[in-house]
């Protein structure tokens, strides 16, 4: 083993721990800011309890992203630094937009969102946290497209060796980014929703075995089936743009990355009226070619073609990526994907309201069942399993590029580190990632415990005394200066 090799390890294991966060964060922030919305609309109590505690949980995903992030950033000029010169011109605008605009934004209305309780206006402290979300996505937006850059560049030339950015606005709409955008961030929504389900799952279930019911105070229901339902129904909304967009990214590889089509299908060799196969051994016939171009009888180019391909093109190497690693992760992708899916369109059905022809009394939410509950806490982690699934599809597949076409992952480390130095940052970076995961889980774990926490009532509004008044009256000349 090589410094690149433990240097790419690195970097898969910090953004796979630090990728955790990330949809979370943008699926549940969206959540809260509904929440609050529907506190501000209707002023009913038990919006607020959910608001702040489901709040809370996202603050301290927020804070662990943040953390987690910046070590990436240390990582393009410890490990990657040839990497980092050939890209620098073109990254150059999309990080500095994510940065200067998106997390300044996020950051600075989070702060005013946590600190605007009872000293804000509803209104006023309700926009904060909308502002909050718009800025995560924003965020979320500039890193995609610098992403899709490298799996897919445009608007640049190469000058002195180095990419020189031609059109700002060709990259930041890069075909490619306009299909991955829409298909991680519905996929973030999945991972909230499947992280809601579980917390709501867990206090059902505790509910049931303390006997209790209508703790939330919301005339005699649970509290938890409010956000049950609503995780439920952004869970299958975003599950049909995932699938949507994932269509999208299938059409975009077979033009742009065939190679990593290939391998995700397992083909090897070209092949007119190309199979899908959802495990070795069974083959759906033309549907891998339909997928790729609506049309079943198209060619698709297969791994070994490719390979004599890009020898020809650009000289000798194995232009292959790790093929196991690149076909499971795409089965695992789909079936944890599916499943989660799957579940909220049967926790839909299963916690629907009765027909309008049932008499009034009658027409009352369906009892949520234990079993249903339980499946959602043990479904925790086929969301996130899922999204890092896809993760790998994605940046292994592009393997032996870190730049497609352009600049080869062997050419793009650091030359002046060493194999001792690498393995020292790594070994620093897994211990204090395994610490940091172990707060996280503590705090999660202590919250979701604890649960909503109660809502003292707003204090009436008296008429001032005369004393008060006199008061005032004797500190206005104070405040005037």
């Amino acid at each position: 083993m090589d410094a690149l090799d433990l240097a790419r390890w690195q970097f898969g294991v910090t953004t796979v721990y630090h990728f955790l966060f990330v949809p979370l964060t943008i699926g549940l922030g969206v959540f809260v800011a509904g929440l609050q919305t529907a506190w501000y609309r209707t002023g009913k109590e038990h919006y607020l309890r959910l608001t702040k505690f489901f709040g809370k949980l996202f603050l301290i995903n927020f804070a662990m992203g943040v953390v987690t992030g910046i070590v990436q950033e240390f990582q393009f000029g410890m490990n990657w630094s040839e990497y980092s010169i050939f890209v620098g011109d073109v990254f150059g605008a999309p990080l500095a937009l994510e940065a200067l605009l998106a997390f300044f934004l996020e950051s600075t209305f989070i702060g005013l969102w946590i600190f605007g309780w009872d000293r804000l206006p509803r209104r006023v402290h309700l926009a904060t946290i909308w502002a909050a979300v718009i800025g995560s996505n924003l965020s979320a937006y500039f890193i995609l497209a610098a992403n899709a850059w490298m799996k897919h560049p445009v608007g640049y030339e190469v000058v002195d060796g180095k990419a020189r950015m031609t059109d700002l606005w060709a990259v930041l709409t890069n075909s490619t980014a306009l299909a991955q955008v829409p298909h991680v961030i519905a996929g973030a929504f999945v991972v909230a929703g499947g992280f809601v389900l579980a917390v709501c799952g867990h206090h059902l279930l505790r509910e049931r075995r303390s006997g209790g019911r209508g703790t939330g105070g919301t005339g005699g229901a649970s509290i938890w089936r409010t956000p049950m339902r609503a995780a439920l129904l952004m869970t299958a909304i975003a599950g049909a743009l995932v699938a949507g967009s994932g269509d999208m990214s299938a059409k975009l590889l077979y033009e742009q990355q065939p190679m990593k089509l290939a391998s995700a299908e397992g083909l090897r060799y070209d092949t007119a009226g190309a199979p899908f196969s959802p495990v070795p051994g069974l083959e759906v016939p033309m549907l891998l070619s339909f997928l790729a171009t609506d049309d079943p009888n198209a060619v698709v180019q297969g791994t070994e073609d490719l390979q004599a391909r890009y020898e020809e093109r650009f000289g000798p190497g194995d232009y292959r990526p790790n093929l196991p690693v690149v076909f499971w992760s795409f089965r695992v992708m789909i079936v944890f994907g599916l499943s989660t899916v799957g579940l909220s369109v049967l926790g839909l059905w299963l916690t629907r309201r009765r027909r309008r022809g049932t008499p009034v009394t009658a027409r009352v939410p369906r009892e949520i069942p234990a079993w249903f509950a339980r499946a959602c806490v043990l479904a925790l982690p086929l969301p996130a399993v899922a999204m890092i699934s896809g993760w790998l599809l994605s940046e292994i597949g592009r393997q032996p590029w870190t730049v497609q076409g352009e600049l080869l992952t062997a050419a793009s480390v650091s030359p002046g580190v060493s194999l001792a130095e690498v393995a020292v940052s790594l070994a620093v970076f897994t211990a204090l990632y395994g610490a940091l995961a172990l707060a996280e889980a503590v705090l999660l774990t202590r919250h979701v415990k604890a649960g909503p926490e109660p809502v003292a009532p707003a204090a009436p509004r008296t008429p001032p005394s005369r004393d008060d008044e006199s008061a005032d009256a004797r500190l206005q000349p104070t405040l005037m200066y």
